[in-house]
């Protein structure tokens, strides 16, 4: 009898997986004629290597206060991914550089952001910091919810294809995106165990939502003002974004919304996002993760 999509999730094992990509012959927009949809999706290398850091140094802040072994592990495994995304999107930032895209003054900008303002405050009394590390695990939450629905629709975005996609890119953006589904319920389940009430989680939404909606269209901004080859003749619009979105190369905003709203249910929970199933069936099949199998 075939498992329910609840057993799949339930037995998963959460563990680092090395993974290889050959970013030499990447153009600088890699989606073919669309530097705007290229350039909204590339927002991911400039916020993911230092959020996903942070994220990692949450958790570990986090380690000392959990008391469920099973969990110990999933937050475990959770960190060990997590780090693994930060260095794929470091090569990615790296190659821009490369191409004459300078990413490092918004970058350097996210730093300051995830280390001196969301970072742990110093002189805190223990009761202090064990209340700063549960605000910080809801603030994390919130993004991994956004993160499991961005990555359930790389998983399922066809008009990727047939925008001739970038194959190395698209395959980053699927391998991390069925990450983040497998790992979806790790920072809510986390947040949970330390805090049951409902008020922290929507706080967390709260804050997070709108930080990282307004970060994304600084981003596109950026990258798009920085471009050497659109020398700042493009400017980046909401009608361009939903024009992109019903094509199918980047996600519905009116979609996104929904999925936040979702989050304020009591009854909520990540397993009701994407497919495990499904996002095992990609990684299994990774062109990254084979390449990497067989250095």
């Amino acid at each position: 009898m075939p498992r329910t999509a609840a057993e799949v999730h339930t037995d998963l094992v959460l563990e680092p997986r090395d993974v290889k990509f050959d970013w030499s012959r990447l153009p600088l927009h890699w989606i073919p004629d669309e530097p705007f949809a290229t350039h909204t999706i590339n927002v991911l290398h400039l916020l993911l290597p230092e959020g996903e850091r942070w994220f990692t140094e949450v958790f570990k802040d986090a380690l000392p206060l959990i008391t469920d072994e099973q969990l110990r592990e999933e937050v475990l495994g959770f960190i060990g991914q997590e780090a693994i995304h930060a260095e794929a999107h470091q090569e990615v930032l790296d190659h821009l550089l490369g191409q004459g895209l300078d990413p490092r003054p918004y970058v350097r900008q996210i730093a300051w952001l995830f280390q001196r303002i969301l970072g742990p405050k110093p002189h805190l009394s223990p009761r202090q910091r064990r209340e700063n590390v549960i605000e910080r695990v809801a603030f994390v939450a919130a993004i991994e919810h956004f993160t499991a629905f961005l990555g359930n629709w790389a998983l399922n975005s066809p008009g990727l294809e047939r925008a001739k996609a970038d194959p190395t890119m698209l395959d980053l953006l699927r391998w991390h995106g069925a990450e983040e589904v497998e790992h979806r319920s790790v920072a809510f389940d986390l947040l949970v165990h330390l805090d049951r009430g409902y008020g922290r989680r929507i706080r967390g939404m709260v804050l997070g939502g709108p930080l990282l909606v307004h970060l994304w269209v600084r981003g596109v901004r950026y990258l798009l003002a920085a471009d050497p080859e659109l020398r700042g003749r493009l400017k980046p619009s909401w009608r361009q974004a939903w024009d992109g979105a019903q094509r199918g190369m980047l996600p519905d905003p009116i979609q996104s919304l929904r999925s936040g709203l979702r989050y304020f249910k009591l009854r909520y929970h990540p397993t009701q996002e994407g497919s495990s199933a499904q996002a095992l069936g990609y990684l299994a099949t990774s062109p990254a993760a084979r390449a990497a199998a067989t250095r």
